[in-house]
């Protein structure tokens, strides 16, 4: 550890707090840059037009009866969605988000869950709406986040409880204009739950995270002073954002910190949309960024650059260590395909491959990683832009207590946390809450530790560990690491398997092969022989990086992908 001080923060009260001040400190800087379709040009919206809207919408949601009540928010990343959280959460009621994504009848438990009283929806998701309407008896109201003549629901007809987003704001500038105080003068109670969150898994099994303000403003203080984000930043907004390490990260830190926010075309649209909004920095899962670094090394080949750039890539690391960068020089082609403002890429949600990490920083773009979790809102550790490591996913931040429980004798053991971003714990599950929430810590069901330096490190999930029959433990995240950065290996996933005797637990691989690759690397010769031997012989080069205990002993292939979350995690459960 380095020992460079923290960047300076503005103290926050609450979320409400950070908008009024980031609006009276920002006013005419973009807060966001949005589009009405596909093929249109970023257009601005100010701080003070956030700020305006925000108590608009509020003001007419108190007006309708919803103050204190629980609202649900839902659809993708769009502005509209932006402001409906914050008028809930900014004086109004509790937040719901849900991901849009989930099925029409799991929308519908999980609203019914959290007896919401109202939803405020996008009509991209009005075929998952308008038939569960008479199946979630607490909610009075539905809102569109489109006016219905210009959006998906224009040919639909709806419903009586149905309005529309533009309709109420509208209401609420009238009702501010005469007078009504009732959100921008409604008091905060830091320590109050504020937001619900559904953890990732089936309805009647996901975990429902109560979260206050302090927890959502303590993370974003400390967050922000290991990183420097400053108002000329552009993050690019590409992770669903009813998920926390978007929310928190993606969202409420840039407008804490008068950034601006361009919200994505969708995943296939990210390089295209990081020219256009001239993006600064993206925050994505590992998956995203192996993504983009596969393709920088295909096209290097494919061109017959490799030598070169790798010349390119050692003669910079000299340079470098006299204080002089020549990435973006060396490099610029690269640099331009993401728009040639890219100052960082932040991974989270998941352990990167440390090469992955490494490798865009040799070409000039820093890549940092984090850990976190929903409960913890979600940062626990993160990679300052001056002090990082490669394999690690960062130092605890500041006035955050992390420790190592029941370390093992290579000193792994499951990462404890106490500090005041800590949930509040989970709705009506008392016994959930008892087996997490111990005298003031947190145990987060990950395993790892903590070196020299004091860096977080990972080593998998308490429930993934594989324990042998000698009593070692595997942890499969290891090898599924090393399988993956093979050419030929789409996902892979390592499972522990019993054996019908009385021998050891056999550790297994479900390799996805990459089926394009194959195809290119032997043109018209690919047959499952050839795929099951290159598979074999992947084994045998990763097991002889492993100790005895950890040898892939079996392997099975698999054609179709694993099933994911929206934030691209394999959900293992299911396998």
């Amino acid at each position: 550890m380095k020992n460079i001080p923290l960047y300076e923060v503005r103290e926050i009260k609450n979320i409400k707090d950070m908008l009024e001040s980031s609006a009276s400190i920002y006013k005419d800087r973009a807060a966001f840059l949005s589009k009405k379709t596909l093929n249109d040009p970023y257009q601005e919206i100010s701080y003070n037009q956030f700020f305006t809207d925000v108590n608009a919408f509020g003001t007419a949601l108190i007006s309708f009866g919803y103050k204190g009540r629980n609202i649900v928010v839902i659809g993708e990343n769009r502005y509209e969605w932006s402001v409906s959280y914050l008028a809930v959460l900014n004086g109004t009621g509790i937040v719901v988000p849900l991901d849009k994504e989930l099925p029409a009848n799991e929308i519908s438990n999980l609203i019914n869950r959290s007896e919401a009283a109202c939803v405020i929806f996008s009509p991209t998701i009005a075929d998952k709406i308008l038939p569960i309407v008479g199946e979630v008896p607490t909610v009075k109201q539905f809102i569109c986040m489109e006016k219905p003549e210009t959006g998906e629901l224009k040919d639909i007809d709806l419903p009586g409880g149905f309005l529309n987003f533009y309709d109420i704001l509208d209401k609420g500038r009238a009702l501010v204009e005469s007078g009504d105080k009732s959100f921008i003068d409604a008091q905060i109670d830091s320590e109050a739950l504020c937001t619900l969150l559904f953890t990732s898994g089936t309805t009647d099994k996901s975990k429902c995270v109560m979260l206050s303000h302090r927890n959502l403003t303590v993370n974003l203080m400390a967050m922000c002073s290991m990183l420097l984000i400053v108002p000329n930043d552009i993050f690019l907004s590409i992770l669903p954002i009813h998920h926390t390490y978007e929310c928190t990260c993606g969202f409420l830190c840039p407008i804490y910190r008068g950034s601006t926010i361009a919200y994505c075309d969708g995943l296939r649209h990210i390089p295209k949309n990081m020219v256009e909004s001239k993006a600064t920095m993206v925050l994505g899962v590992p998956l995203v960024f192996e993504m983009f670094y596969k393709r920088i090394w295909a096209a290097i080949e494919q061109k017959g650059l490799a030598k070169k750039v790798r010349l390119a890539i050692n003669i910079n690391s000299i340079t470098k260590k006299v204080g002089m960068d020549l990435s973006r020089k060396l490099f610029k082609d690269i640099h331009n395909n993401f728009g040639g403002n890219v100052k960082m890429f932040i991974s989270g949600a998941a352990g990167i491959d440390p090469l992955i990490a490494k490798g865009f920083n040799d070409l000039g773009i820093k890549l940092v990683q984090g850990y976190g979790l929903t409960e913890c809102s979600p940062i626990v550790a993160l990679n300052r832009d001056c002090d990082f490591k490669y394999d690690a996913v960062g130092l605890p931040l500041p006035g955050l207590e992390v420790k190592i429980f029941e370390k093992s004798p290579d000193g792994i053991g499951e990462i404890i946390v106490k500090g005041g971003n800590v949930m509040m714990g989970y709705l009506g599950n008392p016994e959930a809450n008892s087996s997490v929430l111990k005298d003031g810590w947190f145990y987060t069901g990950d395993l790892g530790f903590i070196d020299k330096d004091g860096f977080v490190h990972i080593s998998g999930r308490k429930k993934n560990v594989i324990i042998t029959k000698n009593g070692k433990n595997v942890y499969p995240e290891e090898l599924e690491e090393l399988l993956q950065r093979s050419d030929y290996v789409k996902e892979a996933v390592v499972i522990g398997v019993d054996s019908d005797t009385d021998a050891d637990t056999v550790i297994t691989a479900i390799i996805v092969p990459d089926y394009e690759k194959f195809d290119e690397g032997f043109p018209g010769t690919v047959s499952p022989e050839l795929i099951s031997d290159t598979m074999q012989d992947l084994i045998k080069d990763v097991n002889s990086r492993m100790t005895l205990y950890k040898y892939i002993r079996d392997f099975k292939i698999r054609e179709e992908e694993f099933d994911k979350t929206t934030t691209k995690k394999i959900k293992r459960h299911l396998i």
